[in-house]
């Protein structure tokens, strides 16, 4: 008996090994020439999808992914590659608004208020990325995140009939994001189940225009 449980917890464990190997290498051929790290070398969209994050990490200390988010959108924005920016992040309570933290600090680094439209509702990046089409009007966009949240965002956007691009925002070291590189390849994994079971944002609503 206890043969048996080890031979099916080592199926289980290989299945699960391929299953993430699989979805990884997917979601990177998929996002092949579609990520820009030159602000110069990545075509024009009107729309900069910038994916939300928290402002600060539990310590109190900025978050660098935040950080680089924002100068990757400013970079983007000043030579002309976007004319607005969509923030899609978290709102899900009263306290903690990651939308309007960075509409506080792209209005900082010079970028208009009335070019900056705000998405409330993106609590994943499914979220964030249907919604762009769905909510904002969306069918061609650049998303601005890290290199490996823009290759999983590009590829659920293909998925939903988006054409994507992705602008590289500056990674962290390696000691520094490996709790989200971790969470990353189970994420990646995840997006398979998502579009199979035909999983939809959390909430929709009426359009809003970009204009």
């Amino acid at each position: 008996m206890k043969k048996k449980i080890l031979i099916i917890i080592s199926i289980l464990v290989l299945f699960n090994l391929v299953l993430i190997y699989g979805a990884n290498t997917a979601i990177e051929t998929n996002a092949k020439n579609k990520t820009f790290t030159e602000s110069n070398q990545i075509p024009k969209n009107k729309v900069g999808l910038v994916l939300g994050t928290s402002k600060f990490l539990t310590n109190g200390e900025l978050n660098l992914y935040f950080k680089y988010r924002i100068d990757a959108t400013v970079d983007l924005f000043e030579n002309g590659k976007i004319d607005f920016v969509l923030v899609s992040g978290d709102n899900g309570t009263i306290n903690y608004d990651e939308p309007t933290d960075f509409k506080a600090s792209l209005m900082q680094r010079g970028i208009p208020e009335n070019k900056i439209v705000l998405d409330y509702a993106g609590f994943r990046t499914l979220d964030s990325v249907v919604r762009a089409k769905e909510i904002f009007g969306q069918t061609e966009i650049t998303v601005i995140s890290q290199q490996f949240h823009n290759e999983r965002a590009i590829y659920l956007a293909n998925k939903n009939g988006i054409k994507a691009i992705g602008f590289n925002a500056k990674d962290v070291s390696a000691r520094y994001g490996l709790k989200v590189q971790l969470r990353e390849y189970l994420a990646r994994t995840k997006v398979f189940l998502d579009i199979l079971f035909g999983v939809q944002p959390k909430f929709l609503g009426e359009k809003i225009v970009i204009k």
